[in-house]
């Protein structure tokens, strides 16, 4: 039996015993996840989804987090900026092995489904350490915290942000994708990292604007004023 699954977008035809690649996932080496987005089960009986087949998911345990084969990314700028960079970037990848397909019944399994890392780069915490976290809290202070916490949020859900058209290149519509996407100070760009760089040229189609463009740099020097 084999099975076509989708993960990080891509899609990967597998069967048990498989060792492959995908996006990075949350979760710990030897960890089990559950990939629930089966297109297609082959075999005797094939099933096509439509678009998913209900009921059915690809088992797997997760043996590391690992990173892709370095891809150089060089920028040449010739209109009034003479000059270059050359970066290199490094996918995050998580290899897993392909334990089990079931045609149905994955719903009620009880195995932690496969989600993506969350944010830009950052993998989610797992519940049980949510869980650690929540038993830590005392109930006391659970009822005073909160007030104090309020107060000190406030004046930030009351600030605007900044003007992020001052960013080279950067227009109403631009700054629009970017407070979609709750980026809206000069501070948040400044402190990006080359993971964070990455994925907001995915998320927001950038095509490589943030480094023709020089945003932390211009986003640096906005901070500071």
């Amino acid at each position: 039996m084999f099975a076509v699954m989708k993960t990080g977008g891509k899609q990967y035809k597998v069967q048990s015993g498989d060792t492959l690649r995908v996006e990075k996932l949350a979760a710990n080496a030897g960890d089990k996840v559950q990939f629930n987005e089966v297109l297609m089960v082959g075999g005797d009986s094939p099933v096509v989804g439509s678009p998913v087949v209900a009921g059915a998911g690809v088992q797997a345990e997760v043996i590391e987090q690992i990173k892709g084969p370095k891809t150089i990314n060089f920028v040449k700028r010739r209109r009034k900026h003479s000059s270059k960079r050359t970066k290199g970037h490094r996918q995050h990848l998580t290899l897993v092995k392909i334990t089990d397909i079931l045609a149905s019944g994955a719903d009620k399994s009880g195995v932690m489904a496969a989600e993506n890392g969350a944010g830009f780069g950052i993998a989610a915490a797992p519940a049980a350490a949510k869980a650690e976290k929540k038993a830590e809290a005392p109930k006391a202070e659970a009822k005073a915290e909160p007030k104090k916490e309020a107060k000190k949020a406030a004046p930030k859900a009351d600030a605007a942000g900044d003007d992020l058209k001052q960013l080279s290149g950067v227009g109403p519509a631009l700054e629009k994708k970017l407070h979609d996407a709750g980026v809206t100070t000069f501070a948040q760009i400044a402190a990006w990292t080359e993971e964070d760089v990455a994925a907001m040229d995915e998320k927001l189609s950038f095509k490589g604007r943030i480094e023709r463009e020089g945003w932390i740099d211009q986003a640096k020097e906005l901070a500071k004023g």
